[in-house]
This record gives structure tokens, C-alpha cells and sequence, in this order.
């Protein structure tokens, strides 16, 4: 199985760490630097929804 063809569970997993990652550096401006880097949320949390939306629906397509 090459790269381009994970098993969608795997597949599932990438979708749902890069959503991870995006919360974490939500979680990072909210602890470290809340009052200097606010002006990041709006755009960082458009990117959050979008990664969510992606994942679930993969997963409703995939039967997962």
C-alpha cells in the first residue's frame, strides 16, 4: 500500500492529529501569549472547524 492509499483508519488518525496540532497552538496563544498574539484565534480557529469538519466527514464516508 503506497502513501497515497493509507487504510482509512490511518488516514482517520492524520485528520485528527493535524486538528490537534491547530488546538494545541490555540492552547499555546491562550497560556503564553494571550494579550500579544489574540489577533491569531479568529484565523487559527476557522483552520480548527475546517480540520474537525474534514476528519468527521472522512470518517462518515469511510464507515468509521
Amino acid at each position: 500500500m503506497s502513501d497515497t492509499q493509507l487504510d482509512p483508519k490511518k488516514e482517520l488518525a492524520k485528520l485528527k492529529r493535524l486538528a490537534t496540532e491547530i488546538a494545541g497552538q490555540i492552547h499555546d496563544i491562550v497560556e503564553e501569549g494571550l494579550w500579544t498574539d489574540y489577533e491569531q484565534m479568529p484565523e487559527l480557529s476557522a483552520q480548527l472547524v475546517a480540520a474537525c469538519h474534514k476528519a468527521m466527514t472522512f470518517k462518515q464516508e469511510q464507515g468509521l
